[in-house]
């Protein structure tokens, strides 16, 4: 198995924060020659995501660790489904339990998440956002468990993408002098913050590329719609829930960036159980 460089390191970090200087309580009931095997096991519906960092957990701590997927990242699952089996020395099996199911709880919870938004908007031309309201370290998996979801990833990070929000506004002075300055600074498409639909007016009409809505009424929403009649790419979001996502997508908003999708999903209950 191949793993990416960033999820290794995040392995790496979460190991060495549960483990420390020795499982003692593994080392002390468990043979140092002992093997066995156990099933990775999601006691709920969703769609799973996190096999790759469970499967280096345990191949960190021991290399003749066997990892058998039983279904693929972005599975949609039944309750009590068995995702994986785990082989080999039992000491490394037990010690990468809780961190194995830590990456696997959390990162199937944000792709389940995502994919009853993706559900939501089914049938409309929006589009489900991620944000970059995700946990420190954890981005790339977080916004990979989108994906696996259903959704599509806003920008990684502040290097990728322009988007003037409201501070920026207050820094340079006006809507047209920041889409000035970043298009004197970079190729990238510029996406501005607007609140009012004063705001969308001055948007367009300084050349942005794009507008991100902020907690913008449905009527607020379906008025910059029309305004702006196609020259900029629409995003709506604050405020957004599963019991209004559909209505918001109903505007003709592009997109929805759903900040939850990561800082709120509730993890799936999982488990470790030896056969």
């Amino acid at each position: 198995m191949v793993v990416a460089e960033d999820t290794l390191r995040v392995v790496y970090a979460a190991l060495a924060e549960d483990v420390g200087a020795g499982d003692v309580t593994t080392e002390a009931m468990v043979d140092a020659y002992a093997v066995g095997t156990a099933a990775l096991l999601v006691k709920e519906p969703g769609v799973v995501f996190g096999l790759e960092p469970a499967e280096a957990v345990f191949r960190a701590l021991d290399g003749e660790i066997e990892f058998d997927r039983l279904v693929e990242d972005g599975a949609s699952i039944d309750a009590r489904t068995a995702v994986a089996t785990v082989s080999g020395p039992l000491r490394a099996i037990l010690t990468g339990e809780r961190t194995a199911l830590n990456f696997l709880a959390r990162l199937s919870g944000i792709a389940t998440l995502t994919r009853s938004y993706v559900d939501a908007v089914s049938g409309t031309p929006a589009v489900i956002l991620d944000t970059r309201k995700t946990t420190p370290g954890l981005r790339q998996l977080e916004k990979q468990a989108v994906a696996a979801g259903g959704g599509r990833n806003h920008r990684f990070g502040l290097d990728d993408g322009v988007l003037v929000k409201d501070n920026h506004l207050r820094a340079a002075g006006s809507v047209a002098i920041a889409v000035e300055r970043a298009r004197e600074t970079t190729t990238l498409p510029i996406e501005v913050e607007c609140d009012t639909l004063e705001e969308v007016e001055e948007a367009i009409a300084a050349g942005a590329d794009a507008l991100l809505l902020d907690n913008m009424t449905l009527d607020g929403l379906s008025a910059a719609v029309a305004l702006t009649r196609g020259r900029a790419r629409l995003e709506a979001s604050g405020g957004i829930t599963l019991e209004n996502v559909r209505e918001v997508a109903e505007t003709g908003v592009a997109e929805i960036s759903i900040g939850a999708l990561t800082h709120s999903a509730r993890s799936l209950d999982v488990s470790l159980e030896l056969t």
